[in-house]
C-alpha cells in the first residue's frame, strides 16, 4: 500500500509501506535514492466514521434546533434545546450544544473546561509579605490578606493539586502585622498619656 502524503524528496514517488519503519536505509523503488523514512502506524489506520444525524422522517419526530432537516436525539442540559447526532457535545455524561458548552467554557460554569484558575493564596501571599519592605502598607495589605485568605479559603486552588500552605501562611503573616500594629499602637498611646 502507497499513501499520497509520503513522498520521496528527490522523484517525488509515493512510497509503499515496506520502504517505512526498516532499520536501515532502502532504496527508493523509482530513483533508488537512500531513504530511512519512520511513520507512526496510525496513518494508515482508517479513520473512524463520525456519527451522521438521521434524517426527519415523519412530522411527529423533533428535530434538532440547529439542523432542522435532522433528527433530534437529546435536549441540551445547558439550554434545553433538542440535538442530532451531529450537534451532541458529550463531556462527562452530561449532553451540550456547542453553543452551550462554549459558554460555560467562557464564563467558567463549566468547571471540567477550566484551563485557568485564580490562584487567590498566592494573592493572600503576597498581600502578607511583599509589603513587609515597606512595613506602613502593611496597614492595608494584612487586612486584605486576611480577607482573600478567608473569602477563597475553600475556591479551587489550582489545576494542579495544591495544599492550603500559602493560606496559612498568610493567615501567619498577616495577622502577626495586625498584632503589631495593635501592640505599637498602645505603646504610642500609653507613652502619651505618661507624657
Amino acid at each position: 500500500m502507497s499513501s499520497p502524503l509520503l513522498l520521496c524528496p528527490r522523484c517525488k514517488t509515493a512510497l509503499t509501506e515496506s520502504v517505512l519503519n526498516q532499520p536501515e536505509l532502502i532504496p527508493c523503488p523509482a530513483c533508488a535514492v537512500p531513504l530511512q523514512v519512520e511513520v507512526f502506524p496510525a496513518l494508515f489506520r482508517q479513520a473512524a466514521a463520525g456519527r451522521a444525524g438521521e434524517a426527519v422522517l415523519a412530522d411527529t419526530e423533533s428535530a434538532c434546533f440547529y439542523h432542522p432537516q435532522k433528527k433530534a436525539l437529546l435536549p441540551c442540559e445547558g439550554c434545553g434545546r433538542f440535538l442530532c447526532a451531529l450537534c451532541d457535545c458529550e463531556l462527562h455524561g452530561q449532553h451540550f450544544c456547542p453553543a452551550c458548552l462554549e459558554a460555560g467554557r467562557k464564563k467558567r460554569k463549566i468547571k471540567s473546561l477550566e484551563n485557568e484558575r485564580t490562584l487567590y493564596d498566592s494573592i493572600a501571599l503576597a498581600l502578607a509579605v511583599v509589603p513587609l519592605v515597606i512595613f506602613y502598607l502593611t496597614f492595608i495589605t494584612a487586612p486584605a490578606a486576611l480577607y482573600v485568605a478567608f473569602r477563597f479559603w475553600n475556591a479551587p486552588r489550582s489545576l494542579v493539586h495544591r495544599s492550603r500552605i500559602r493560606l496559612v501562611l498568610a493567615i501567619i503573616f498577616a495577622s502577626l502585622q495586625i498584632a503589631g500594629w495593635v501592640v505599637g499602637i498602645y505603646f504610642l498611646v500609653n507613652a502619651r498619656k505618661h507624657a
